[in-house]
């Protein structure tokens, strides 16, 4: 009687552990996804403020793509485009560079002795601890200690910092699961240096290289802390500081509803891609 009453009471407490840790996954995910579900449902309204509701349409996606506001007869702000054009462009150059910099950088420390390599790895991780804050006033007062004039070329060289330690991150697995031979086994064929790297590694270390892109692309695009201390005062604005300066005057701009929506939508799309591709190459093997 006394072993059935224990194993009774233990599958209570499993079940009771299962159903809270169910209850708090489940509570985690409402509040990090209500915000964003929020703002998809009232992009599809043209209430200035909020939270109101004043009937469906989809005018505020006609004015973030028209660029005009026909209800009232005025612009959308050209700020918002200029911010959209300058921060798809500092994500995609600063992305590129990072991931170019960071694969030659991973191939680099993976061929280190032992020792160097902790080393290395250990000063990489340094960046990514760092906070924001930290990385753009450094990076601020080194730009002005050398006198170099902050602008668009000092935000894309300081989201390559910051970047580029994410996309060794995301390199090294692969560097470690590859066979490290093949690229002697290339010189040995008659391969030049170049070719054994760009026909060889690169194809081995593309995933790596896809993935750190991806998230460098991501980052650049998120920033708010580098880039508000290295952009200048000549009216660089991403979308991170138009926002800011945008809240900062009372409220947030209504075409900002859509275009948060798109952007969700799309990274959505594409980690569904990316996960059924996975799937896909896995089923392979």
């Amino acid at each position: 009687m006394r072993n059935n009453m224990n194993v009774a009471s233990i599958d209570k407490r499993d079940t009771f552990s299962r159903v809270a840790g169910q209850a708090y996954l489940w509570l985690l995910l409402l509040v990090l996804y209500a915000p964003i579900v929020l703002i998809i449902v009232f992009s599809f309204t043209k209430s200035k403020v909020f939270g109101n509701w004043t009937g469906f349409t989809f005018g505020l996606y006609e004015n973030l793509m028209t660029g005009y506001d026909y209800d009232a007869q005025v612009r959308v702000d050209p700020n918002l485009y200029r911010a959209i054009f300058y921060t798809g462009l500092i994500a995609v150059v600063a992305a590129t560079i990072s991931t170019l910099l960071g694969t030659l950088a991973a191939i680099g420390i993976y061929n280190m002795r032992q020792k160097g390599r902790r080393i290395v790895s250990f000063m990489n991780s340094i960046p990514m601890i760092n906070p924001d804050i930290l990385t753009g006033i450094s990076l601020f007062l080194l730009f002005a200690s050398i006198g170099l004039t902050r602008g668009l070329w000092t935000v894309i060289a300081a989201h390559v910092v910051f970047c580029t330690p994410y996309v060794v991150l995301s390199v090294m697995p692969r560097l470690q699961k590859m066979n490290p031979n093949i690229y002697e086994a290339a010189l040995d064929l008659g391969a030049t240096p170049r070719q054994a790297l760009w026909k060889v590694m690169v194809p081995e270390l593309r995933p790596g290289m896809i993935s750190g892109f991806i998230l460098s692309l991501t980052l650049s695009i998120d920033d708010f802390g580098v880039t508000f201390f290295t952009k200048g005062s000549g009216g660089l604005e991403t979308l991170s500081t138009f926002i800011y300066a945008d809240a900062r005057k009372g409220g947030l701009t209504p075409e900002l509803r859509p275009l948060f929506s798109l952007i969700f939508l799309t990274i959505l799309v594409l980690l569904i891609i990316m996960n059924v591709r996975a799937r896909k190459v896995k089923s392979e093997k």
